[in-house]
């Protein structure tokens, strides 16, 4: 049984996190040297993202993580993960993502559901689609904190679930959607590099957003209208490089993209 870690402890592993992120700087495992359970890996990242609302950011959606069944049994999990997403995460469609910003980004194509109204607890498909005004073609950027790329599951928590960084396509109708399953796949300069289909997140993106209902009204909270739900990867990820190309294509949802400035620094 993991010993409680008061607000102290809970503030300094939120500030060696934030700091890692500012900096682009790869650090160690958080798991090394003090012992997490999932409560306290949670708290951390609400601290850690709280920093960031400090200095003025706005948080505009959370991201589901653990979204394919395959992924929750090879780490050894039952539950998907969360994390925060803020307006300054958030790139224009098109634009260009500075490499140099991030330690060792990779990208995930997904689907983006934009909230109408307030969603908690526990609710029903149903329910669930009638709180969505708009889906849109997304890629979400990830890009861990630790070195190599490598953590446990409640290291991964407490980095805000990899999340750095999100692009959005043109928001449409979510009839366009619907129950339907949509081809979906990661392109590199105009050459697919990862592909799958909408079925991979949680077999419906819909279940995802259901889940997000629920893990985001754990500490009370929900998710908020006008908010943005990213429902999770479709594919594997793909490593980024300055000069490249990145887009997604969600069959009638349309594409969307953005390019990666910069040179290649070595980074952990």
């Amino acid at each position: 049984m993991h010993q409680a870690l008061n607000t102290a402890d809970i503030d300094t592993l939120a500030a060696r996190l934030d700091g890692a992120a500012r900096e682009a700087r790869a650090v160690a495992q958080l798991s090394a040297d003090t012992a997490l359970d999932l409560a306290a890996a949670y708290a951390v990242q609400a601290a850690s993202i709280g920093r960031r609302l400090a200095r003025g950011e706005r948080q505009v959606g959370v991201k589901m993580g653990f979204t394919s069944r395959a992924k929750m049994q090879q780490m050894g999990v039952s539950d998907l993960i969360w994390g925060r997403l803020t307006d300054a995460m958030h790139l224009d469609a098109g634009a260009e993502l500075p490499f140099a910003r991030f330690i060792h980004p990779r990208a995930e194509p997904e689907i983006a559901f934009r909230l109408a109204r307030p969603l908690a607890g526990n609710v029903s498909l149903a329910q669930a689609m009638a709180a969505v005004d708009a889906v849109a073609p997304a890629i979400e950027i990830i890009d861990s904190r630790y070195a190599n790329f490598r953590f446990s599951l409640t290291d991964v928590v407490a980095d805000n679930s990899s999340s750095s960084a999100f692009v959005t396509g043109t928001w449409v109708d979510p009839s366009l959607l619907g129950s339907n399953e949509l081809d979906m796949a990661l392109l590199v300069d105009g050459q697919v590099v990862e592909s799958g289909t909408s079925a991979a997140i949680l077999g419906n993106p819909w279940e995802s957003l259901i889940e997000a209902a629920r893990l985001a009204s754990v500490d009370g909270s929900g998710l908020a209208a006008g908010w943005i739900v990213l429902a999770g990867a479709a594919t594997a990820a793909h490593a980024l490089a300055p000069g490249m190309r990145v887009s997604t294509r969600a069959g009638v949802l349309g594409e969307t993209g953005f390019t990666v400035s910069g040179t290649r620094e070595t980074r952990a």
